[in-house]
């Protein structure tokens, strides 16, 4: 019988929004004295509400995650599944000690590896290959049991020509190869990944993906994995836990958790494209994100309409040299189409350190029925670095044609096909 290497027990985390700590010194000193000194239950805790981000709410005090318990055991691959704002990101930091739980207690049995973001656990100003030993002797290994590893790593993340150039130097796509090289090879008993592969290519994400699979079932280790992709989560993921505002909707199989996300909760609830902004580099502001001239994330393309039109202003405090990426997925996380120009075309516009403003026409597929999709959304240097990545950001329904002479949007075999612009111009 397995074993459990993973528990969350009455798990929450309450946040005070816009403040550290209560907001006033009177407070801070109140919850310590009642938490402290006396062992009363947190005074602040009882006006917290439920992490709805669709509402504005009465409360200053927000719930990311309330009351989660569920076990992990060994050798399981668990995916976690919701839409932003659910908790998913929140929950793995907890996991991996990042932040402490407000509420409850998380126990886990063995070295946990974790890939939050890009870049974790690197300092930027140390070669890729001084981080490698880095993070090895954080998680309890010997030099010679890191260098044994170290041509592994290297291969994997394919950046041994910049092995031993500063980590700050490297793209976003470079960083998380090596990131995810480092917390899988160094042999973990505990694997979290979160939904950070989404910045590296459809090769890298293929390796990774086979990488996590042969981590659980070839060497039985266990592993976490958050990702909109539920075609992913489907074919590497044994079990799935559905979060929504905080909390626990749904755990069984990963088929039954992804058909419970799809059939209630995939579709977002009306708010602003910009929300679902993650993983911004802190020298930009982003003010707006319309699409056909709304910033709504819901948005309905007429059977009559040609083009799909993106604006993105914002602040940059620093030069950049930008272009948008775009993929427009089916419900299911699958890449239909994409637009890629920076990559194929060397496109990029270059912004002064100030307002910015870029856009584009896209055209819309002519043969497109009527159909529900979601739009994965970046701000990036092509082949370089992103600024933003905003994952499932719209909800896109298409009126589509009349019936009989439209079919749904699917992808060649290449993963998507190339939409393009109404001209080369931003």
């Amino acid at each position: 019988m397995s074993n459990i290497a993973i528990q969350f027990e009455n798990i929450g985390k309450l946040y005070h929004l816009g403040v550290v700590g209560t907001g006033t010194l009177s407070h801070d000193l109140n919850r310590w004295w009642q938490t402290r000194i006396l062992h009363h239950e947190d005074p602040y805790l009882k006006i917290g509400e439920t992490n709805d981000r669709s509402t504005k709410g009465s409360s200053d005090f927000v719930w990311a995650l309330k009351d989660i318990s569920f076990n992990v055991m060994e050798g399981d691959v668990v995916g976690i599944i919701g839409k932003n704002g659910a908790g998913k990101s929140t929950l793995l930091k907890l996991l991996s000690r990042v932040t402490a739980p407000t509420t409850g207690i998380i126990r886990a049995k063995g070295r946990i590896a974790s890939l939050l973001e890009v870049g974790t656990g690197f300092h930027p100003e140390m070669t890729g290959r001084e981080n490698i030993y880095m993070n090895g002797s954080i998680m309890g290994m010997t030099r010679q049991e890191i260098t044994k590893k170290l041509d592994s790593i290297v291969d994997f993340a394919g950046v041994e020509r910049y092995l031993d150039t500063p980590v700050k130097r490297y793209s976003s796509g470079m960083t998380v190869r090596l990131g995810f090289a480092v917390a899988a090879f160094l042999e973990p008993e505990i694997l979290v990944v979160d939904e950070v592969l989404a910045v590296g290519d459809a090769e890298f994400q293929k390796k990774a993906i086979g990488k996590m699979q042969d981590v659980s079932k070839g060497e039985g280790r266990t592993v976490l994995f958050v990702s909109h992709n539920m075609a992913a989560i489907k074919s590497l993921c044994t079990r799935g836990v559905v979060l929504q505002n905080g909390m626990v909707v749904h755990q069984g199989s990963a088929d039954q958790a992804v058909d419970f996300y799809l059939n209630h909760a995939a579709i977002s609830q009306e708010g602003n494209i910009k929300d679902a902004i993650t993983d911004k580099k802190t020298f930009i502001t982003i003010d707006e994100i319309a699409i056909n001239g709304s910033i709504s994330n819901q948005v309905t393309i007429k059977s009559n309409e040609e083009f799909l039109d993106l604006c993105i202003t914002g602040h940059t405090s620093e030069p950049i040299s930008a272009e948008i990426k775009l993929f427009i997925k089916n419900m299911s996380g699958v890449s239909m189409a994409g637009l890629v120009e920076g990559r194929y075309k060397g496109i990029s516009t270059k912004f002064p350190a100030g307002k910015f403003q870029i856009s584009k026409k896209i055209k819309i597929p002519h043969f497109v029925s009527n159909g529900d999709y979601y739009i994965d959304l970046y701000l990036h240097q092509p082949l370089i670095q992103d600024f933003f990545y905003a994952p499932h950001c719209a909800d896109l329904h298409f009126e589509g044609n009349f019936e009989g002479f439209g079919k749904p949007l699917i992808g060649r075999t290449d993963g998507f096909f190339g939409l393009e612009t109404q001209s080369d111009e931003n």
